[in-house]
């Protein structure tokens, strides 16, 4: 599960977790959330230093207009993942995450899950975080790693 489009530094990383073994990825991005999010994104920022950040939050598409930009980042790292040699597949969001989450586990038989995710301060330290709610749902390892900037 991821937020944003992968680097070639979160590419090389997650596609050497396991060595030569063959893996696929069945990746989900969440699309940016509403207003709602923006709050905890802004208290982020400013916690992490990143004040230029906390004031451009409301100039980032959220919403049904963040779909347009997340279907790009989806299929940018989906062809990153695939240049490495392994096999990538993916979708975008569009319900609850742990929901969409837990079917795909089921579906696909998945061995563990890998969330990569930006730095959520308030979240992580209420264990609200996708990577921590998800331990509590999807009934396999789940690996919470921080994505790299761009």
């Amino acid at each position: 599960m991821i937020e944003k489009a992968l680097t070639s530094a979160d590419v090389e990383f997650v596609s050497t977790l396991h060595g030569d073994e063959p893996v696929t990825f069945h990746v989900l991005l969440q699309p940016r959330g509403d207003q709602a999010d923006r709050l905890l994104r802004a208290i982020d920022d400013v916690a992490l230093g990143e004040f230029d950040e906390a004031v451009r939050e409301g100039e980032v598409p959220e919403g049904k207009d963040a779909l347009g930009p997340a279907g790009q980042a989806l299929q940018v790292s989906l062809m990153a993942l695939r240049a490495t040699g392994s096999a990538a597949e993916g979708r975008l969001i569009e319900r609850h995450p742990l929901d969409v989450l837990q079917e795909l586990v089921d579906e696909v038989g998945a061995d563990e899950v890998i969330v990569l995710t930006e730095p959520h301060l308030v979240e992580e330290f209420f264990h609200r975080d996708w990577a921590s709610r998800a331990r509590h749902k999807v009934g396999v390892p789940v690996l919470k790693l921080f994505a790299h900037s761009m």
